[in-house]
């Protein structure tokens, strides 16, 4: 079977066509034939205007045009689109649905941020290791939402979404270039109080270890790896040291948009929010290693999270 998977976020919009395959132990694993990524900010001005903007919405539908060609030449069996945190917050979303099912023939699912951490939760758990005895935690930062998820073997124990995300915090939070200490103080005050939250719901102190996914993470990933350029062999699954991770969020937390758009690793479309994804990821992982009493000693990155977690699900529907 060939399936066909969307992810539409804050930032980005991303493609996977896939093969699904059997594994020797009964289960089903993804071989890739295509996977793309656009970043088309979708929720640019969301959080202050409650609605997608036509530039965004234009942004959007070029990339879908594109996917949507590739998809009828690949011959793909099923499709499923899925759109998270923009399009939840939009009032008029109405029009990015009527978009693309003009586009694909479906309409999107507008999964609930606890829908879309089970997706993160199965995509990270299709390609990494898990027990019964080990509680994982999966962190997914996106642009406008950030979703943390326990788990082991079984399944998801906990989860919880938080309106925390890259794109909703550079506009909240850190406006200037590079940004100043008051507006770091002042992000790094509500991240704490959006992970007051998660412990509220996920009983963090339980983890034993946590694999974080999407693009801000794969990037932080690849500027403490010190890559010249991105390569995602390098970064999957690759094992950082917390000290190393932080290092590495808290020089792209301070560096200027012109200092980050020459890394060789980063794509053009997170220079403006990296700088609040890291503060989000440093400060996410701080507090885990405080509520652990340093268990927790390292992350893991994953390349495979939600987009892949869409794949299995249309494989199985």
């Amino acid at each position: 079977m060939r399936v066909a998977a969307i992810d539409c976020g804050t930032n980005s919009i991303r493609l996977l066509i896939a093969d699904v395959l059997p594994t020797d132990d009964g289960g089903t694993r993804l071989s890739d034939v295509h996977r793309l990524m656009r970043v088309v900010r979708l929720g640019e001005g969301v959080d202050v205007t409650g609605i997608l903007g036509e530039a965004a919405l234009e942004r959007t539908f070029a990339a879908l045009d594109e996917y949507a060609e590739l998809i009828r030449s690949a011959e793909v069996d099923r499709v499923r689109f899925v759109a998270t945190s923009a399009t939840r917050d939009a009032r008029n979303r109405d029009v990015f649905v009527a978009g693309v099912r003009a586009r694909l023939g479906i309409g999107p699912e507008v999964v609930s941020g606890n829908e879309e951490a089970a997706l993160s939760f199965a995509g990270a758990a299709s390609v990494l290791p898990l027990t019964e005895d080990r509680n994982i935690l999966v962190v997914d930062l996106g642009g406008g939402s950030t979703e943390f998820v326990m788990g082991t073997a079984s399944g998801v124990g906990a989860a919880l979404s938080t309106d925390m995300g890259c794109v909703r915090f550079t506009e909240r939070y850190l406006r200037s270039d590079p940004p100043t200490e008051a507006e770091i103080t002042a992000a790094e005050a509500a991240i704490a109080a959006k992970l007051d939250e998660v412990l509220a719901a996920v009983p963090l102190g339980d983890v034993d270890g946590v694999v974080g996914v999407a693009g801000t993470i794969t990037t932080i990933t690849a500027h403490a790896l010190g890559l010249a350029h991105y390569q995602p062999e390098a970064i999957h699954a690759a094992v950082v040291p917390l000290e190393k991770i932080d290092a590495a969020a808290t020089s792209l937390l301070g560096m200027t948009r012109a200092e980050r758009s020459a890394l060789g690793f980063m794509h053009p479309g997170r220079v403006d929010v990296i700088g609040a994804g890291a503060l989000i990821w440093r400060t996410v992982l701080r507090r885990l290693a405080a509520v652990t009493g340093g268990r927790v000693e390292s992350a893991t990155t994953s390349e495979h999270d939600i987009l892949d977690g869409i794949a299995l699900g249309a494989a199985k529907s």
